[in-house]
């Protein structure tokens, strides 16, 4: 009897208990050895378990200043401030403060108050990456000498080989090497201009920077050559360069040398030349010489021309020709200032063929030559036209 009503005292007490779970101070340990159903039954005993104490919180001025901070600090639990201990859970880190999203909260320094990853640091903001570093642009580096080379390092020969295999066997294995390799001597042939001119009734031909060389990279023999006649009327004039050509840069030569004109029914010219030939910046192959006669007569001349390549084989060409005098020469009609100018354009046809290194480049084109000042005034005293279009067909070449 006995042992039935402390059953049905034990199932009505369990309701209660759960009911006010949570709301009075926190349950006593339990004793794995005497659970409660077995101590209501008076099966066992349970033992008494230590009631559990409050922390004891260490004054604010013993903690370190992290610590300080992490107290300090606001919670964003909205429960913190209740007096009520916070349930049991498996987060390892239960209990600690929560940290703030910065990972810097807390901490007693400075948030920066810009985007500049640089911002806060003690550093001078500039363009070079290296400002705000302790170091000097010119520093030497540890170790690296302070002095300049002794005297003793410019004493030796100037070709190390030298002091092993003597100067005068090196100088000349020098000179062999640049002779296979760096000296190779070529020769070059060019017609640019040969080509006949019908205009005003009558027909013309003319060959007109007809050029060979002969040498190196860096010396050339040139030799040049032009002219012009009529037909049914024979040569008019001709003449012929001689010149030393040496580079002076990449791109330009400077030519020194002697020039003779030949006219059949005229005065003859021997002439000192001075000049330079080269392609000019854009393409623009450029000649311009300036001749003392042996009169002492000084005239120059200025020739320009330019390829523009319509297609790989399809070449337009325009061309400008200017010739100056310092004084009158009345017996070659020639007066000073601009004596004669020639403008031409001509559209030319490339042909490689498959074998010999010969080119051949047939061209139509149209020329026009004016006379100024007291050429004009020659001209018109010998019963000629001061200026005067030309219909131009010719072939150019190379090898």
């Amino acid at each position: 009897m006995k042992l039935l009503l402390a059953f049905l005292l034990a199932g009505a007490a369990t309701p209660a208990l759960a009911q006010h779970a949570g709301h009075g101070p926190p349950a006593a340990a339990i004793d794995p050895a005497c659970p409660p159903e077995h101590a209501a039954m008076g099966h066992c005993t349970p033992r008494p378990s230590s009631p559990t104490r409050p922390a004891t919180p260490i004054p604010p001025a013993k903690l370190p200043a992290d610590a300080r901070a992490d107290q300090a600090a606001p919670v964003s639990d909205p429960h913190a401030a209740h007096s009520m201990p916070a349930p049991a859970q498996s987060d390892p880190h239960a209990g600690h403060p929560a940290p703030a999203t910065d990972p810097h909260a807390g901490h007693a320094m400075p948030a920066p108050a810009q985007t500049d990853p640089h911002a806060g640091h003690d550093m001078q903001r500039s363009a070079d990456p290296h400002a705000g570093h302790n170091m000097g642009a010119s520093a030497p580096l540890p170790g690296a000498p302070q002095q300049p080379p002794p005297a003793e390092a410019f004493s030796g020969p100037e070709h190390a080989a030298d002091a092993i295999f003597g100067r005068a066997e090196m100088s000349e294995a020098r000179s062999d090497l640049n002779r296979e390799h760096g000296g190779l001597r070529a020769t070059r042939f060019l017609f640019d201009r040969l080509e006949v001119g019908f205009g005003e009734g009558r027909g013309t031909f003319s060959w007109d920077d007809a050029q060979f060389w002969y040498g190196g990279d860096i010396e050339k023999l040139w030799v040049k050559s032009e002219g012009e006649g009529e037909f049914g009327g024979g040569l008019e004039s001709a003449e012929v360069q001689a010149l030393y050509s040496r580079a002076i840069d990449p791109w330009f030569d400077l030519q020194a040398g002697v020039r003779y004109d030949h006219r059949p029914d005229g005065p003859e010219r021997g002439y000192l030349v001075l000049g330079v030939q080269g392609l000019a910046p854009y393409w623009f192959e450029i000649d311009a010489a300036a001749f003392l006669s042996n009169k002492g007569d000084l005239t120059a001349r200025f020739e320009a021309e330019y390829d523009q390549k319509i297609t790989q084989a399809l070449v337009l060409q325009p061309a400008i020709e200017l010739d100056f005098a310092l004084q009158d020469v009345p017996e070659l009609g020639v007066g000073s200032g601009l004596s004669t100018a020639e403008l031409g354009l001509r559209l030319r046809y490339d042909i490689y063929p498959e074998r010999g290194p010969a080119v051949i480049a047939p061209y139509v084109g149209v020329e026009y030559e004016r006379s100024f000042g007291d050429t004009a005034r020659f001209a018109r005293a010998q019963g000629e036209e001061a200026g005067d279009w030309r219909f131009l067909v010719g072939l150019r070449t190379w090898f």
